[in-house]
């Protein structure tokens, strides 16, 4: 079967993201001074090695997050001063696997943007996905995983369900 450049397109577009796959957050949007459900992705080891750790930094103004479960991984929450840290650790995602690891967070009663600083732990090699993109910068390498908050409508439940 001879390949069209659509379908070459098509192939490439389904490919190029996993390999360019990053730890990234499943949703791009919340809603502010409300209980969000952050899932981070994590889509690839480092260098083909297991990720075995990952540890979320709550950027300032997300509270009382709480971490979800994940089994054969222990979880540990550090708050000191102004290090609020969520970190997952003991477990073993191998590189041709992706997973999840989740929380819920207070969000900041003002919008903005929340950048969350994440160290992926693979055996003894880490990676820091923490860069932020100046204003029409091109994409950093290490990127770290971005939460656009928004007005939340008036008469929007804050509360936790």
């Amino acid at each position: 079967m001879k390949m069209t450049s659509t379908m070459l397109a098509l192939a490439m577009a389904t490919i190029a993201p996993a390999a360019q796959a990053h730890v990234t957050l499943d949703q791009a949007t919340g809603l502010a001074g409300t209980y969000q459900k952050l899932a981070f992705r994590v889509g690839h080891g480092c260098d083909g090695g297991a990720t075995t750790g990952l540890t979320v930094s709550l950027p300032e103004g997300a509270n009382a997050a709480k971490p979800m479960p994940k089994q054969g991984w222990k979880i540990d929450i550090a708050n000191s001063g102004n290090l609020h840290e969520i970190s997952w650790k003991g477990g073993s995602l191998p590189d041709a696997y992706f997973d999840e690891f989740v929380m819920q967070v207070k969000l900041p009663e003002t919008p903005g943007k929340l950048y969350f600083r994440i160290v992926q732990q693979c055996g003894k090699t880490s990676v820091a996905w923490d860069e932020i993109a100046a204003d029409g910068a091109a994409r950093p390498k290490a990127p770290a995983p971005v939460l656009e908050v928004l007005p939340a409508p008036a008469g929007t439940a804050t509360h936790q369900h």
